[in-house]
């Protein structure tokens, strides 16, 4: 059940557009998104779960939807909030084009992993972000779960030379984080010594928060060094203050490839955190990934920062990329469904 109280299925409905935007890059195999925009009584809201997932884990989105909608957001500690880019899984010699879409962003999170491609692919994406951004910025990789234990050692050994800030999701299940860890604690550090008790590149859980039916297993296990937090998937902002108080982890806030609503969403959630909660630029740029948006002020990254702020629809935006009749549909009746899990929970 949401924070806030659950709203008629009728009164959503008829406050609901669904758009489809195309990507300028191919996304986690997503070439147009997807999403319900909810015109709610706080503002806009966005329900946007990935196609392929199940009515049980797309319904806490709804909760966030219907928080960020309906609800009221929390008090901010900050106004403005940095930004990293985000690097598809793109030839080496495409890495320049992306980058130049993050304006000002000193920070990096690099697609690895990609099915179909290679490490010496993704060392070379690596390398071309680290040539383009210099020696002082910041990179980080993001697997999605997509390497065994086995991969993800020999991965992360052939990536030291590049001092990654950290590694997102090298595997799948906590157990296996747990390994990589206790395998790569045992390498040599930057100051020669081995055998130090952390990893040399620290570990990041994303899946293993967001899709977990125990979203802390994770920290209590000792599996990762920081985590990575989505307001959407974890059903809002609130719900997701509590994860994180209780996890006692720093996170980075980070989007599901939102359109800038969704990004209002996060940036809500990174402003709200503490200080000491905040490990670092945010992965909330990804509207620069879309080939449209639906408001004319997107929420993209200026001077490597985006300001805190709701997103205010534009009927004529909304119009344009509105989804096709059969995608209408679609999307209505999966909010149906979540709706009746929620109200049943």
């Amino acid at each position: 059940m949401p924070n806030t109280p659950l709203p008629p299925l009728d009164e959503m409905l008829e406050r609901t557009r669904v758009v489809a935007i195309p990507t300028r890059t191919r996304f986690r195999g997503v070439t147009v998104r997807e999403a319900a925009i909810f015109e709610g009584p706080s503002g806009a809201s966005e329900f946007s779960p990935f196609l392929e997932y199940e009515d049980p884990e797309a319904a806490p989105w709804l909760a966030a939807a219907v928080e960020y909608g309906w609800g009221v957001t929390p008090s901010l500690q900050r106004s403005r909030i940095a930004i990293n880019a985000t690097v598809p899984a793109v030839s080496a010699a495409a890495v320049p084009e992306v980058l130049a879409r993050f304006e000002g962003c000193r920070t990096a999170k690099v697609k690895v992993a990609e099915r179909g491609q290679s490490l010496a692919d993704d060392i070379a994406r690596v390398r071309a972000v680290r040539g383009a951004m210099g020696d002082d910025a910041l990179v980080r990789i993001d697997a999605n779960g997509g390497w065994s234990v086995e991969e993800a050692v020999t991965a992360l050994r052939a990536l030291a030379e590049f001092d990654l800030d950290y590694a997102e999701q090298p595997c799948m299940s906590v157990e296996e984080l747990i390994e990589v860890r206790r395998q790569l604690s045992f390498e040599p550090t930057t100051s020669g010594l081995e055998g130090s008790e952390s990893p040399f590149v620290r570990i990041a859980a994303d899946e293993s928060v967001r899709k977990a039916e125990d979203p802390l297993a994770v920290a209590r296990a000792g599996a990762a060094d920081l985590l990575i937090v989505k307001a959407q998937p974890l059903g809002g902002i609130s719900r997701a203050l509590e994860i994180i108080e209780a996890a006692g982890l720093p996170v980075v806030v980070s989007s599901a490839l939102d359109t800038s609503v969704g990004i209002g969403m996060g940036l809500h959630l990174a402003a709200a955190l503490p200080e000491e909660k905040l490990a670092g630029a945010c992965g909330l740029g990804t509207v620069a990934l879309l080939d449209g948006d639906v408001t004319d002020r997107q929420l993209i990254a200026e001077n490597g920062e985006i300001e805190v702020r709701r997103a205010i629809l534009d009927p004529e935006l909304l119009e344009q990329h509105a989804a096709e009749p059969e995608r209408e549909r679609w999307w209505r009746e999966r909010i149906a469904r979540c709706h009746r899990l929620l109200a049943n929970s």
